[in-house]
């Protein structure tokens, strides 16, 4: 049974840091893209950022690039999304996926086949 689980959420103030993390088990985890999207109330879910199964390369939304890092840790099957300077904008459950690595489209969630069950992350102004 797969699983994947989001820890690392919270509360925090504009322009402060988060650190996401996804525990992944049940897979082949380095045969495997990773991805981070995100869900604010109302709206629907959008791509975040994505790392290949190999680490090699890593894609991120306009809005994030400079400001999130995505990494991963084949040995520990662990994915990572370090968050700086946080926006108010960037409020959402934040959700962990798994796509197999022969899928390209790192920016649709029809890529992925397995989805965690989130981890909120609320910035405040």
């Amino acid at each position: 049974q797969v699983q994947l689980v989001e820890s690392g959420g919270g509360l925090v103030q504009a322009g402060g840091s988060l650190r996401l993390t996804c525990a992944a088990s049940g897979l082949t985890f380095s045969r495997y893209n990773m991805g981070w999207f995100r869900q604010a109330p109302g709206k629907e879910r959008e791509f975040v950022a994505a790392i290949t199964w190999s680490g090699g390369n890593t894609f991120y939304r306009d809005s994030v690039k400079g400001r999130f890092t995505i990494s991963r840790d084949n040995a520990k099957k662990m994915v990572y999304l370090q968050m700086n300077s946080l926006k108010p904008e960037d409020t959402a459950d934040y959700y962990c996926a798994a796509a197999p690595s022969y899928k390209g489209d790192f920016y649709y969630t029809r890529s992925y086949d397995y989805w965690g069950q989130g981890t909120q992350v609320t910035v405040s102004s």
